[in-house]
């Protein structure tokens, strides 16, 4: 994933969107090719810029000219396609790489697998399901991650410093004894006359 097409910008197809790549001067340039996630029609650039007043980019696309159009790709993942012989720095990976990934305690223990992924500012977090502690979120920061080997299939984290903790089960506690059963008081009907005043009234 490269961007996430947040809105529509103008009446002549241009849209608005949340850069998801940390290489967007590679990626966004004019003629380059995106595809909607699970779509193979392409979508070439057509122009593409970062915005100057705020976060992210605005794109135009030559298959998308009016805003009605525009508007379809709203909430749309984009992504490319990846060369073989293109290179990335020391350390990093694409999220694709991630997702999957077995996520293991430094004692070994089986905590879940990533899931998911997304941005909280400048940090990628890394959505855990499937272990004895439910679904968690991992930030993807050294004071949680011991190992992060997603290409062997290995992330190593320090659970203690998660606090994690399972989940409450919503079966009932064989050995919990049970609560008496309340008996309750067969409800009269009031004596005819003026109304009652509450009892939490004060006096008059």
């Amino acid at each position: 994933m490269v961007a996430l097409i947040r809105g529509v910008h103008g009446l002549h197809g241009a849209v608005r969107a949340e850069v998801l790549t940390d290489r967007p001067e590679d990626r966004f340039v004019v003629g380059a090719v995106l595809f909607r996630e699970g779509d193979d029609r392409p979508l070439t650039i057509a122009s593409a810029e970062a915005v100057a007043d705020g976060p992210g980019w605005r794109f135009r696309f030559a298959e998308v000219t009016t805003r009605d159009g525009a508007d379809t790709l709203r909430g749309a993942y984009l992504e490319t396609v990846l060369r073989a012989d293109e290179d990335l720095a020391r350390g990093s990976y694409y999220w694709h790489e991630v997702i999957g990934c077995a996520v293991r305690g430094i004692d070994g223990a089986e905590l879940g697998t990533v899931r998911d992924i997304y941005r909280i500012g400048e940090t990628e977090v890394f959505a855990v399901e499937g272990g004895p502690f439910g679904s968690f979120d991992l930030p993807a920061v050294r004071a949680f991650i011991r190992i992060f080997a997603p290409r062997r299939g290995e992330i190593v984290v320090d659970a203690e410093s998660l606090d994690l903790r399972p989940p409450r089960s919503k079966a009932p506690d064989p050995d919990r004894p049970k609560a008496p059963r309340r008996r309750t008081r067969r409800r009269t009907a009031a004596p005819a006359g003026p109304p009652a005043r509450p009892e939490s009234s004060a006096p008059p």
